[in-house]
């Protein structure tokens, strides 16, 4: 029970990130993590501002939607998030928001081209677009899943929606929001100083590899007594 209280206070403080980010306005978006070992997911509750969320009002559900634990209604895009949970198992978190740069894109149906160097580290490639459908069924989240397969991308752009990213804890997911908003500023603003050209696929995958296998701090193997480390 300490685990999942643990991970009730981790998902109400992470959305927070969404308001320090401007990704969210009034009480849009929210994030949801997977509870390990468990088929069950904690999520933001319905309807409820920011500044009033804490771990007791979050809501614990089962991977249908169904509630569990918790006294408030759950997301309104709860099923979505439990159709990814069901269809990817291993997607720990996922979040939501619409954010406007991101957003923007998504209600002219277009992918973000991968044209800088921080789209390739994070995303492995274009950050796709996804098709329309109404809020509330599994609909959004059959979008997402057919949308990412084959994709390297933790994120996808809702087409007229919004962003939905995915990632190996909640707090993967929060960040993938963050820069997606981000590159997707830097394009359009990018793109109104002329055409831009997409980089070399080799790049792309030079980079995304170089940013997931070395970039960062890594384990680094203590040298047995009298060594030295190379």
């Amino acid at each position: 029970m300490s685990a999942l209280a643990d991970l009730r206070r981790t998902v109400a403080e992470l959305h927070q990130e969404l308001t320090r980010s401007g990704l969210v306005a009034w009480t849009s978006g929210n994030i949801s993590a997977r509870v390990p070992e468990r088929d069950l997911i904690v999520i933001k509750p319905s309807g409820v501002g920011y500044d009033e969320l804490s771990a007791e009002s979050m809501v614990v559900v089962d991977l249908h939607g169904n509630v569990v634990e918790g006294e408030l209604s759950p997301s309104s895009d709860t099923a979505t998030h439990a159709y990814v949970y069901r269809a990817m198992s291993a997607v720990g978190g996922v979040a939501h928001t619409h954010s406007p740069y991101a957003t923007a894109w998504a209600a002219h149906g277009l992918a973000i081209p991968c044209v800088l160097t921080a789209m390739a580290d994070e995303f492995g490639g274009d950050i796709p677009v996804g098709p329309f459908a109404r809020i509330g069924g599994e609909e959004i989240g059959v979008g997402i899943v057919e949308t990412l397969q084959g994709s390297r991308s933790p994120a996808v752009l809702m087409r007229s929606h919004g962003v939905f990213t995915v990632g190996a804890s909640a707090r993967d997911a929060v960040k993938a929001a963050v820069m997606c908003e981000d590159v997707a500023r830097t394009v359009m603003l990018a793109g109104e100083l002329g055409a831009l050209a997409r980089l070399d696929q080799a790049d792309i995958d030079a980079l995304y590899d170089r940013y997931q296998n070395v970039y960062g701090q890594r384990a680094v193997r203590a040298a047995p007594s009298g060594e030295v480390a190379g």
